[in-house]
């Protein structure tokens, strides 16, 4: 039995897991005898009694028995790790026939990738909920196939909130006013900016978003430098990190992590948030309230912005030829009860229009899971599609928290990070 190693986040909480299923033995990192699928996962759980391995346990056994020509056996690995494992494994030579990572597109450049239309029929293609695929689409072909999704909704401390004497806020200035309530009746994170390298290019587009801007332009380039952008930044500075609104720990060093910590002790007022953290608030008795972002006050009612919605990517690798198993193994996986199976172990969003539906009519959805879900059918995802993003995020990650702190000049931040995003561009 191989010793596992849980920790308190997604991030860390498997090491180098091999977990056979299906009554399959282990290979090291090649696809196995013929008849053999290798499945390389993130691993979504925190526990083990949480671990993804339940999951693709049942799925992969009942597979099998449907298909007995056809094993599956699966690796978890953590989120920490798995994007950069997968791609040494490619680069190796060693790609495993699917892999349910963060992204996708840098192997669809190398045309390493089976096409959606290569794997599944035209009426599971057509079933991604739109925005899913668009996102998942190179030039117009689908290669990232959604799995589980989630959006982003602005949550409140209901109980701070009522002490404070205050309601959600719908406008940049009523959010600031908010923030100035909660802090003279000494809550410690007003609303809590994350913008420390685990997750700052979530937040910075959630805020982008607000005022009309974000990271690509109607063209799909990049357009982290717009005045839109500089805009934000600058009132985010000025109006909400400069008068302390935004808690002891400079936004820059905060991670997103750390910010939903404090969130569950009753330390925030207001952040941005997606459906785990809802339910794991509620399961602690935090009575938490959710409104969309609130919007820029010079933005024209026209313009409402799209909540940032979040996906996770199946691919399928050409290198090891089995075109027909995999596409009958993704079907099997993406048939409405597997997919919601997962989607509420971990509460995230199913990322087919069949299973949402079924999501929406079922007894365990409440009024927030409807709002995210309804906030999912028209989300902005990031432009996973650019084979360059991974880098680019990762330079916003690390870079925009600079541009709030005390001495920082958001369009000198802005434009350096956009200098970057042409130079990773121009090696893709």
């Amino acid at each position: 039995m191989r010793r596992r190693i849980f920790g308190t986040a997604a991030t860390t909480v498997v090491l180098g897991l091999l977990v056979p299923l299906s009554g399959c033995g282990g290979s090291e990192y090649g696809a196995g005898e013929s008849g053999t699928l290798r499945l390389v996962a993130a691993e979504y759980g925190d526990t083990p009694a949480t671990s993804s391995e339940a999951f693709w346990s049942k799925v992969t056994s009942e597979f099998t028995a449907a298909h007995p020509g056809i094993k599956v056996e699966v690796e978890l690995l953590p989120w920490a790790d798995i994007d950069s494992e997968v791609s040494r494994m490619v680069k190796a030579g060693n790609a495993p026939d699917m892999a349910l990572i963060g992204s996708y597109s840098d192997f669809a450049a190398q045309d390493k990738l089976y096409a959606a239309h290569e794997i599944l029929p035209v009426s599971a293609e057509a079933n991604f909920l739109q925005p899913l695929a668009e996102a998942g689409s190179v030039r117009s072909t689908l290669y990232g196939l959604p799995f589980v999704a989630s959006s982003r909704l602005l949550f409140y401390n209901e109980a701070l909130f009522d002490k404070a004497g205050i309601k959600a806020p719908k406008t940049w200035n009523e959010l600031k006013a908010a923030a100035k309530a909660l802090k003279s009746t000494g809550v410690k994170y007003p609303y809590a900016l994350p913008l420390g390298p685990e997750e700052a290019h979530a937040e910075a587009m959630i805020w982008e978003l607000s005022n009309g801007g974000g990271y690509a332009d109607n063209s799909g380039n990049y357009s982290l430098a717009s005045a839109r952008n500089v805009q934000t930044w600058n009132w985010v500075k000025q109006h909400l990190v400069a008068p302390g609104l935004t808690g002891p720990t400079p936004p820059s060093k905060l991670n997103r992590a750390d910010a939903f910590a404090a969130f569950l002790r009753g330390e925030v007022g207001m952040l941005n948030g997606y459906p785990s953290l809802y339910h794991e608030a509620r399961a602690k008795g935090i009575g938490v309230g959710s409104v969309a972002m609130p919007v820029s006050d010079t933005l024209r009612s026209e313009e409402a912005p799209p909540a940032v919605g979040v996906a996770d990517w199946m691919m399928a690798f050409k290198q090891n030829g089995h075109r027909e198993e995999i596409g009958a193994f993704l079907n099997f996986v993406y048939k409405d009860k597997n997919l919601m199976d997962f989607a509420g172990r971990y509460h995230l969003l199913p990322s087919t229009v069949s299973a949402s539906r079924a999501l929406a009519g079922s007894e365990g959805m409440d009024q927030t899971d409807t709002e995210f879900l309804n906030a999912l059918r028209s989300a902005q995802l990031y432009p996973v599609n650019d084979p360059s993003w991974m880098a680019v995020s990762d330079t916003i990650k690390r870079n925009i928290g600079r541009a709030v702190e005390p001495g920082g000049d958001p369009k000198a931040v802005l434009e350096d990070i956009a200098d970057r995003a042409v130079e990773v561009s121009a090696n893709h």
